[in-house]
């Protein structure tokens, strides 16, 4: 298999560990990344740990997920104050020697496109139909080739199912919900499920904790919180970090969520696993202690073809971060979408549908 170049938008923590995990994974050239701030292109590969480096504690974007404007925030937020090296537009990759500030950095990698394999969707979510508009700008490029996103939302999947027949047309391989969960998690679930001949039951509960990463991830924060008692997108797109702040402090660092909209049903019922209605999704997340609060599980329930009622249980190893469980999936279903493209298969694709490559 021949190399696959690929960019980034958004140099949260997703977008950061994304590029630092590619270094590890045979076959991928990271080529450009881009921020609210800036952009950095490189067709023979970026220098990742240069870009890491000057950009640690450094990143462009209020966290809010503000997309009212052509081109969006990364995903993460502004770091807390002892860590922030440059603030304002000298903020992100415009702090590394490869960075070039634009006003336009989302068309700047369009326009580099041609020469681009597959692109990781690394933007806020606090918009529903975000992602699906930052897809339909590569359409209407004329780009072809893969997107790949690590979406939560369920309501979204509809979205981008909506332009199947566009993405076809125009030769682009969509991966949807390509992370931990919906991702990996997902595949997981329909794997386990194939015991069964009847599923009536998938329950998805995992575990982070972020400390030593939280800076990078307040973006990421700021959906979950969107899932608590009393929030919504709205309500947490609108929250200050003060705000932020207060409600992890009142519940000592510690966020426990319950039946979470999370794209994991959608996907397993796209994929004729089960109805959307028999998939729960909850987690504890930490953003005091790099520790797990809780060890990630997927049990599926189902009756065999013989009548016999069975669970089946994965579970993730503690040790495993949110990065390598994130970022390590998401580039293992690039590759699997860039070999379905490669071939002519081009439309959406959930995690379900592709096992991602080592």
């Amino acid at each position: 298999m021949t190399d696959i170049t690929f960019a980034v938008l958004g140099t949260g923590g997703i977008g950061r560990r994304t590029l630092e995990v590619s270094q590890h994974t045979d076959g991928l050239v990271p080529v450009a990344a881009c921020d609210r701030n800036g952009i950095a292109v490189d067709h023979d590969g970026l220098d990742v740990d240069e870009l890491l480096e000057a950009t640690e504690g450094n990143i462009a974007g209020d966290g809010r997920g503000e997309t009212g404007s052509s081109d969006a925030a990364t995903d993460g937020g502004v770091a807390a104050s002892s860590g922030v090296k440059q603030t304002g537009d000298d903020a992100g990759i415009v702090a590394s020697a490869q960075g070039e500030p634009t006003e336009t950095p989302i068309d700047d990698v369009i326009a580099e496109s041609d020469a681009i394999d597959a692109v990781l969707i690394a933007l806020p979510n606090l918009e529903h139909d975000f992602i699906p508009r930052v897809a339909d700008r590569f359409v209407e490029a004329d780009y072809s080739g893969v997107l790949v996103d690590v979406l939560k939302r369920s309501r979204v999947i509809g979205m981008l199912d909506e332009r199947e027949e566009a993405f076809e047309d125009a030769g682009i391989t969509f991966v949807c919900g390509a992370g931990a969960t919906p991702g990996f998690l997902t595949g997981t679930a329909a794997l386990a499920a194939q015991s069964f001949v009847e599923v009536q039951e998938v329950d998805i509960w995992w575990g982070v904790g972020l400390k030593s990463g939280y800076e990078d991830n307040r973006g990421t924060v700021r959906e979950d919180i969107a899932h608590l008692d009393g929030y919504d997108i709205e309500t947490a797109r609108s929250l200050s970090e003060t705000e932020i702040e207060e409600i992890i402090d009142e519940h000592d660092g510690v966020l426990e969520f319950q039946d979470m909209e999370h794209a994991d049903d959608v996907l397993l019922e796209r994929a004729g696993v089960c109805d959307a209605d028999d998939v729960t999704v909850g987690g504890v997340l930490d953003v005091r202690s790099d520790e797990k609060p809780t060890t990630t599980t997927v049990s599926v329930t189902g009756t065999t073809f013989d009548g016999e009622t069975a669970t089946n249980t994965f579970q993730l190893d503690d040790d495993t971060s949110m990065a390598a469980n994130v970022n390590g999936p998401a580039l293992g279903y690039m590759k699997a979408g860039v070999m379905r493209h490669r071939v002519g298969d081009d439309g959406v694709y959930g995690p379900t549908e592709l096992l991602p490559r080592f």
